[in-house]
């Protein structure tokens, strides 16, 4: 077959498919525009998860007549300035949206700009252009898109289902809502109006919290930092308020909503000692910065981008989130008192204890019980036994009143030898007694660690390690920051290096592997992050395996001890897998259980 030249609608429809991957994809270009054109107000409207309907309205700017014309013509777009690609400052800026979908649908656009006697109307079908007419509408822009992908079925056939399609253009108008907290956003499908979030001026947390909840702005710490021009705001949840996925991370760069592996990277070394590797935080960071330091355009879809300094910005994210953390993660989610308070009302609720278990034997004493709980006034209580406990249990102390005004209050039982209660001066606290000891113990390993350095173990036989090109380039790099981790390397000839010493805390370990994984890690990332958290990993296990454990008892002075210092503790509301060490409940709730209040 000869060489030949594509029909020009053909080009478009196979261009079409870089911009608009599915219906979702449309909203957010369209939206966009909506947003360019400075609109206060922003309607979608979507029928059958967009492949029946897509319709944006907006009070922006709107257009005249030979704009129009041009807006649907592939790369027309008013929004570069002199064409200078380093100077972006509009969310849209290639000039593919419209001609894309248009593409690919049916597309209407009703347009009025302002202080013009009339509006103009324009209609492109799977495109074919159907010519532009003078409308009434009155201001601003509407764009109906319908039957989307009915020109392209093969990709209509890969669409998933309505309700999936649906939740991703929710999940598009919300990332875009979240932003632009001075325009109101409204969102409909085929049952009725899904969100309407009104404008909140430059409350930026008040529209966070329309987007994301309530319950989330209670559980969150207020981030702030700058570095070399760099600015960096926004909100991170507690550790113990977590997810199973990523979904809930929200981040932006100049107002622009991304999902970038730099920040996904950043948001889980900040997070790696506080939670486990499957549960993720919620977050919504906004990042400033001038425009010539930071590349949008790496794909159409423009949703990934490219820093001249790459690690500025994970630094200035990584350390802010770690200097909130230390700070701030000795509080507890309020979700878990609020799960708490729900199963006791369930168990307490019409039907009794014996619609959630058996009732217990005629004959049955507490004080006979294997779990019954250790008072105060028991003596014989043993002390750790496994050393000197991390917490200082003096035992000439006493549980004073004063205790009372301590955030976990003072200690009153020990339940089931594992679980201590604590009242303090509006409610009571149980505290998960080998969760919080472990979060201290490992705290004052790291401690330990930053203080004296990381103890090196010299290999009898050095092992040497052959790797490839790419890896022993990343690796040569980085001699000297793996040597103050522990890991002394040595090159060993073209193409391998040797292993001379090790750090300690490893034990036995395959030295090829651990090199072999370092080295995929720093050429990946660019940084010694790999044998940091490796040996952050064993210190939370040797945490875990020398802490007081669950089934103990503890003494009244060793109780407060322990209190006190999870109060002072960075991370102390969560232990080293990301469980929650204590749940606090207020006494107004426990009131309302006994139907006082």
């Amino acid at each position: 077959m000869p060489v030949r030249r594509l029909d020009p609608i053909l080009v478009d429809r196979i261009a079409a498919g870089e911009v608009v991957e599915r219906p979702a994809s449309a909203v957010k270009e369209l939206v966009e525009n909506a947003l360019d054109a400075g609109a206060a107000r922003i309607d979608v409207a979507i029928e059958e998860g967009g492949r029946g309907l897509i319709r944006v309205i907006d009070d922006g700017c709107g257009m005249d007549e030979g704009d129009l014309a041009l807006a649907v013509e592939r790369h027309a777009t008013s929004k570069i300035p002199d064409g200078d690609l380093t100077q972006i400052a509009t969310l849209g800026f290639r000039g593919e949206a419209l001609p894309s979908i248009a593409a690919v649908a049916d597309l209407t656009i009703d347009t009025r700009a302002k202080d013009a006697p009339h509006g103009f109307s324009i209609r492109v079908d799977a495109g074919d252009r159907r010519g532009l007419a003078a409308s009434n509408w009155p201001r601003g822009t509407r764009i109906e898109a319908r039957a989307l992908f009915a020109a392209t079925p093969a990709r209509l056939k890969f669409l998933k289902s309505e309700r999936a399609e649906t939740a991703a253009v929710v999940d598009v108008v919300k990332r875009l809502a979240m932003a632009h907290p001075d325009v109101r956003f409204s969102l409909s499908a085929d049952n009725g109006q899904l969100f309407d979030y009104p404008a909140c001026g430059g409350d930026s947390a008040r529209r966070i919290a329309q987007v994301l909840g309530e319950e989330f702005r209670a559980n969150a710490f207020e981030l702030k930092a700058e570095r070399a021009g760099v600015r960096l705001t926004g909100l991170a949840s507690l550790p113990t308020y977590n997810r199973g996925n990523a979904q809930l991370q929200y981040v932006y760069v100049n107002g622009r909503p991304v999902r970038d592996k730099l920040f996904a990277g950043a948001i889980r070394a900040a997070y790696l000692d506080f939670l486990a590797h499957d549960r993720h935080p919620v977050v919504a960071l906004f990042v400033d910065c001038d425009p010539r330091i930071v590349d949008v355009n790496v794909h159409p879809a423009k949703a990934e981008v490219r820093f001249a300094d790459p690690g500025l910005v994970r630094g200035l994210v990584v350390g802010a989130l770690k200097q909130a953390l230390a700070e701030k993660s000795h509080r507890s989610a309020s979700t878990n008192a609020r799960t708490a308070i729900d199963m006791l009302a369930r168990y307490n609720g019409p039907q009794g204890a014996s619609a959630y278990r058996a009732p217990p034997p005629a004959n049955w004493d507490v004080a006979r019980s294997p779990f019954a709980p250790a008072g105060f006034a028991e003596s014989g209580q043993q002390a750790f036994s496994t050393g000197a406990p991390v917490a200082d249990a003096r035992a000439h102390e006493t549980a004073a009143e004063s205790s009372f005004d301590a955030p976990l209050g003072a200690a009153r039982a020990q339940l089931h030898e594992t679980y201590i209660i604590a009242q303090t001066q509006d409610g009571l606290v149980i505290v998960d007694q080998h969760a919080a000891h472990e979060r201290l113990v490992y705290e004052k390993l790291k401690k330990q660690r930053e203080a004296a350095g990381v103890e090196r173990q010299l290999l009898l036989i050095p092992v040497v390690v052959d790797l490839d090109e790419t890896r022993m380039t990343a690796l040569a790099g980085a001699f000297d920051e793996l040597a103050a981790l522990g890991l002394v390397l040595e090159p060993f000839g073209p193409g391998a290096v040797l292993v001379r010493e090790a750090p300690a805390v490893l034990g036995e370990v395959n030295h090829k592997r651990l090199v072999e994984d370092i080295a995929d890690l720093l050429a990946e990332d660019g940084d010694a992050r790999g044998l940091s958290r490796r040996l952050d990993h064993v210190l939370a296990t040797c945490a875990c395996h020398h802490s007081v454990r669950a089934g103990r008892r503890l003494g009244a002075q060793e109780m407060n001890a322990l209190l006190r210092e999870m109060e002072t503790t960075p991370g102390a509301a969560q232990c080293n897998h990301g469980r929650p060490t204590y749940v606090e409940l207020k006494l107004s709730d426990i009131e309302k259980l006994f139907g006082r209040k």
